[in-house]
Formats: structure tokens, C-alpha cells, sequence
């Protein structure tokens, strides 16, 4: 990609969106550690039996309502 098919890719982005994507492009341009992760290879790591488990668990605690807002997470470590 080059940077004029960024800018107009740009052009594209509805307003509401703008600042959103400042903030994106802020931490890219000077956050190296952040770019590094960006750029870095998916993990590789074999999926186990219990890791399917435990995200079949995982789906299911959410499809039934079984969830915790981050409301709720805020105010149970008294940040809200």
C-alpha cells in the first residue's frame, strides 16, 4: 500500500469515525512495541481438548445471559 492509497482510504472514513482513527494512528506512529505486536506472527500454539472446552463453555455462558458488564467489573475494583 502507499501512502496515497492510505490518505484516500482516509477520505473514505465517516467523520464520526475520525477521531477514532487518530487515536489508531497516533499509537502506530509512536508506539513501537505496539507495531511489533501488530506485525507479529499469529500464535501458533495447538488448540487443546480443554482450550475447545473451556471456549464451548466460554460461548455458551454468553448466549445464556451469563455475563458481567464492565460496569460491573469497574465498580467491583471500586473504579467506578
Amino acid at each position: 500500500m502507499t501512502r496515497e492509497a492510505l490518505h484516500e482510504l482516509i477520505d473514505r472514513i465517516p467523520e464520526s469515525e475520525i477521531v477514532a482513527v487518530q487515536r489508531a494512528l497516533e499509537r502506530l506512529a509512536r508506539d513501537a512495541a505496539f507495531r511489533s505486536a501488530l506485525s507479529s506472527p499469529a500464535d501458533d500454539e495447538p488448540v487443546t481438548a480443554g482450550d475447545d472446552d473451556a471456549m464451548a463453555r466460554a460461548r455458551a455462558d454468553v448466549q445464556a445471559g451469563r455475563v458481567v458488564s464492565h460496569d460491573e467489573v469497574l465498580r467491583e475494583f471500586g473504579m467506578r
